[in-house]
């Protein structure tokens, strides 16, 4: 694909997804207030709230937005399915599979997350998930269908 026409897509997919970008970059900075700091990552296409300090750990892609409670995304971290015992994979980058996310919030927009919740949540269930996982794996397939 020509670069411009990459671009665009990814301008139309940034503006399609800016309701959930919204509600993210409103908790990124609430987060502030509590220690969490400020990141862009021109890569992932997002921007990054490290140090988030609510949640069990990990990150929560909403959008364009990451929200992380470590201090970097380019840490190692488990599968779904290996933290569910279904694999013996080997670790991957968070950095990844949250960029996965970015790129099926860019394509679904405002129906990612009513389409992420009806197919698990949270979860190795999750075909969101596991396609994160395999992008974050493999470079590719992100796309959860």
């Amino acid at each position: 694909m020509p670069r411009a026409a990459l671009r665009v897509l990814q301008v139309l997919g940034v503006a399609w997804t800016l309701p959930n970008t919204l509600a993210g970059l409103l908790l990124g900075v609430f987060g502030l207030a509590f220690g969490a700091h400020l990141h862009a990552r021109r890569r992932d296409l997002a921007i990054v709230f490290h140090r988030w300090p609510w949640g069990p750990g990990g990150a929560l892609t909403l959008g364009n937005v990451i929200l992380h409670t470590g201090d970097t995304l380019d840490s190692p971290c488990m599968t779904y399915a290996h933290r569910d015992g279904q694999g013996n994979e080997a670790s991957i980058v968070l950095a990844d599979h949250e960029r996965a996310h970015v790129f099926q919030y860019m394509v679904l927009g405002p129906l990612f997350l009513p389409l992420y919740l009806a197919c698990g949540g949270i979860s190795v269930r999750n075909r969101f998930e596991r396609a994160a996982d395999h992008y974050a794996r493999h470079g590719h397939g992100w796309w959860p269908w």
